[in-house]
């Protein structure tokens, strides 16, 4: 095999003005260039996007496709690469067909060499004229977990990459994921027909510098400020609800907190601004929902709270994991009330509500889009989520879960509020534009475009009303209306933002009582997220057992315990407490060993119960006969096991 060590920390100084890659890229990197297929397993902050964005560039000729849902950072990526003289290009379902076909063929030619796609994408009827003609070298699926059934985000459209392998069959796959446990990693496998599965690279899911604490409490706003005050540095608090990162930002300011909010349901000018000022540390603590986080490199945020319990260890892991990535010391902060078992609970039947409510979705939908019986194959249709839930009076929560089971049922393709800023691409040769006679308005405006978007003549690039409108000193509608006007004279292909969720038809409209929901999709995936809200439900409850060992143990990763936590540091008090003479509740002390063994069915030693307490075995000697005297464990050859061994 060649040796691709000089090549491609030339390539990353070059680029990226880095000397040395980051722990487990490097491993990644040459496994791709010896044609493996291979599974990266990096936690948030690793540089996933260096593994295959370095392998595109070693490779001399083809192209990379990289799968990606994340749509709303596909632009940036592009950006950030083209900035570092990569040729990149970008598609997603969204987009009109010219922008699509203008990218095509500039891979067609060999211009693009890294072409980001959304898995939607592939479903689109003309993709396949394409890959018969595409020099595809290799195939990146970020966010592999999407890809499993068992992925906490599974995502029907990622099944379609089995087949995109076909087309390639040569071409090695990289698979990237920041989280997976052991049945997810082996179903990324299997489901992207990995030719063997020896290729394998997972960095440990510790993260040393951050400390993982607890906060019961009946009034987390209190608390909230109570905690910000006294720790020093940028933050984020999560929270599930648009309307409460509002009030909390808002909470945050009236008491003297630099804070701001973030939602999906801001403009894509507002985004920036609001994270730039974030990044720049204008703003110290951004309150927002999961939709921030992504793809944001900020390494020195010292605090990430979260004032809702998300629903998955999966999803905790990764924003939590948004802390600390200078490597400094920093938080990672549950608000937790007597109230969030319940909340946890409810969650359940909101995420899969019952069948017949489903079904009833299923042919309300069509009714609202006015499609009879035996129509509407094909179809990608921009979806007014409130204005139908408005019509029937529909709970908005339990309705969006059921499209997302119709959609992973496979009757159509659902995707979220995806918002596209505007968009706009000269058409007309700047020769013709001396001939033009427009309006005061239109004329200003089309001079300020030109002047300000020198990229219009090469490719679409993004606009934004607002900006144009303030320097111009002109409201966002005469810009509006001028750049219509500019459209319709030919001048321009001008594509207005929209923030709207889409559904693109997979099958003609049936009968609601022929709509089948298979078990794969509803039953067994209820079972999998009420075993997942247990998982949830033991790391923020259960106070006996270390927060990082009660973590990596789902994610299949045995370590000792962090010394950190907010359980270790309560158990390095209660040693401290024994060996200066002081008392422990007989208790506390049956009920952790106790709480330990059902953690280990199959039995624990001694040393191992008295190393994950943090307590010298001695000490555990007469509590754990007191148990074996009531029946509750057995004790056999200096371990424990339950009654039932």
């Amino acid at each position: 095999m060649p040796d691709h060590f000089t090549e491609i920390h030339k390539l990353l100084k070059k680029h990226w003005g880095y000397d040395s890659f980051r722990p487990m890229q490097e491993e990644i990197i040459t496994s791709v260039l010896d044609g493996h297929d291979t599974l990266g397993l990096l936690p948030t902050g690793g540089g996933k996007s260096i593994t295959f964005q370095i392998p595109a560039l070693a490779i001399t000729e083809g192209l990379t496709v990289v799968v990606t849902p994340l749509i709303s950072l596909m632009k940036d990526q592009v950006d950030n690469l083209r900035r570092r003289d990569i040729r990149a290009g970008q598609l997603n379902h969204a987009m009109k067909k010219a922008e699509s076909e203008k990218i095509l063929k500039e891979c067609e030619l060999g211009k693009i060499r890294i072409l980001y796609l959304s898995p939607e994408k592939l479903r689109s009827p003309n993709m396949e004229a394409w890959w018969n003609v595409l020099n595809v070298k290799l195939i990146v699926v970020d966010e592999a977990h999407c890809i499993s059934q068992w992925g906490y985000d599974f995502r029907p459209s990622y099944l379609l990459l089995g087949q995109l392998r076909e087309y390639f069959p040569t071409a090695p796959v990289l698979a990237l994921t920041a989280s997976a446990t052991p049945e997810v990693v082996s179903d990324i496998m299997e489901r992207l027909h990995f030719r063997d599965k020896d290729h394998l690279f997972r960095l440990s899911f510790t993260r040393k510098n951050i400390s993982y604490v607890i906060r019961h409490c009946d009034f987390k706003d209190t608390e909230l400020l109570h905690i910000i005050s006294r720790v020093n540095g940028c933050g984020i608090v999560y929270t599930r609800s648009r309307k409460r990162t509002h009030e909390l930002a808002a909470f945050l300011v009236a008491n003297g907190i630099s804070a701001d909010y973030y939602h999906a349901g801001l403009s894509a000018e507002d985004k920036n601004d609001k994270q730039n000022r974030w990044k720049s540390d204008e703003t110290r603590i951004m309150v927002a929902t999961n939709a921030f986080g992504m793809g944001i490199d900020k390494p020195d945020v010292r605090i990430v709270i979260h004032h809702d319990i998300p629903s998955s260890l999966e999803e905790y892991y990764q924003e939590a994991g948004r802390a600390a990535r200078d490597g400094n010391p920093s938080w990672a902060i549950v608000l937790a009330s007597p109230s969030d078992k319940g909340i946890l609970t409810r969650r359940l039947s909101e995420s899969y509500p019952d069948k017949a409510f489903i079904r009833d979705i299923y042919d309300k939908l069509f009714i609202f889009f006015e499609i009879g019986m035996d129509e509407g194959f094909g179809r990608n249709i921009e979806f007014q989520f409130e204005k139908f839930c408005q019509r029937w009076g529909l709970p908005p929560v339990m309705t969006n879960s059921a499209l997302k089971i119709l959609a992973q049922s496979g009757y159509f393709d659902y995707t979220e509020e995806l918002s596209t800023p505007s968009r706009l691409y000269m058409t007309m040769s700047r020769r013709a534009l001396y001939d033009l006679e427009l309006t005061i308005e239109t004329e200003r405006v089309l001079q300020f475009v030109l002047r300000n978007y020198s990229g219009i003549f090469a490719d679409y690039e993004r606009i934004s009303e607002s900006y144009i409108a303030s320097s111009l000193e002109y409201t966002e509608r005469t810009v509006y209306e001028a750049l219509l006007r500019l459209k319709k004279m030919h001048v321009i292909d001008y594509v207005p933002r929209k923030r709207s969720p889409y559904i693109y038809l997979l099958r003609s409209r049936e009968p609601k009582s022929d709509v089948i929901l298979p078990k794969s999709v509803y039953e067994y995936r209820r079972n999998l997220m009420a075993s997942r809200l247990d998982s949830i439900k033991k790391f923020v409850f259960d106070d006996y057992a270390c927060r990082v060992m009660t973590m990596l143990e789902y994610f299949g990763e045995k370590t000792a315990p962090c010394g950190t936590c907010d359980v270790c540091r309560d158990k390095s008090r209660l040693v401290a407490r024994q060996n200066t003479g002081g008392h422990t509740s007989p208790r506390i002390i049956m009920e952790a060993i106790m709480h330990v063994l059902g953690r280990n069915p199959a039995g624990i030693s001694i040393l191992d119960l008295a190393r994950q307490l943090m307590t010298p075995p001695n000490d555990l000697f007469e509590p754990v006969r007191q148990l074996s005297d009531s029946g509750k464990l057995i004790i056999k050859e200096n371990a424990i096991y339950p009654p039932c061994q």
